[in-house]
């Protein structure tokens, strides 16, 4: 397991060849990639707004620890062989990556499941704060109701 919150970018064939170099026991590995957009949907008929940047702000020592948190519980759900979480903050552009999960495991459907609990956790859990920048001024971006079902369905009960 590793999580990390980092300011710099990340090279995603650079950190999945760490994971996974020399493990031959590894059958599977599901990676999602999120990336920073141009344009916000916001559910109208109007054109989108144009992004121009984004500012992710986070609580440092409680962020790291969250996302551990969340590691653990998706290395407790599924038997993984390895698992990363890479997680930028500060003053990113479009097209520039935001977070990196990769999930390993000896069959597909483990790594595939482990990676869509941590993204849906990621997006509803984690102590992150984001704000967009567009022509209109900078906007604090609120949770969205899709994502906290989506998170929901993993919930135990």
């Amino acid at each position: 397991m590793a999580s990390r919150v980092q300011e710099e970018d990340f090279d995603v064939g650079a950190e999945i060849g760490a994971l996974t170099r020399g493990r031959t026991e590894i059958g599977g590995v599901a990676v999602f990639i999120g990336v920073v957009r141009d344009f916000i949907e916001d559910g109208t008929e109007k054109a989108p707004a144009e992004i121009r940047g984004m500012t992710l702000e986070h609580y440092p020592g409680m962020t790291e620890k969250m996302l551990s948190r969340i590691e653990e519980e998706a290395n407790s759900r599924w038997p993984l062989l390895g698992s990363l979480i890479v997680h930028r903050v500060g003053r990113l552009d479009p097209g520039d990556n935001i977070v990196l999960v990769v999930c390993a495991a000896a069959h597909r459907e483990d790594a595939l499941q482990a990676c869509s609990f941590l993204i849906d956790w990621l997006k509803t859990k984690a102590p992150f704060w984001k704000s967009e920048q567009t022509a209109q001024g900078e906007k604090w971006v609120k949770a969205k109701e899709s994502d906290d079902a989506l998170a929901a369905r993993w919930e135990e009960g």
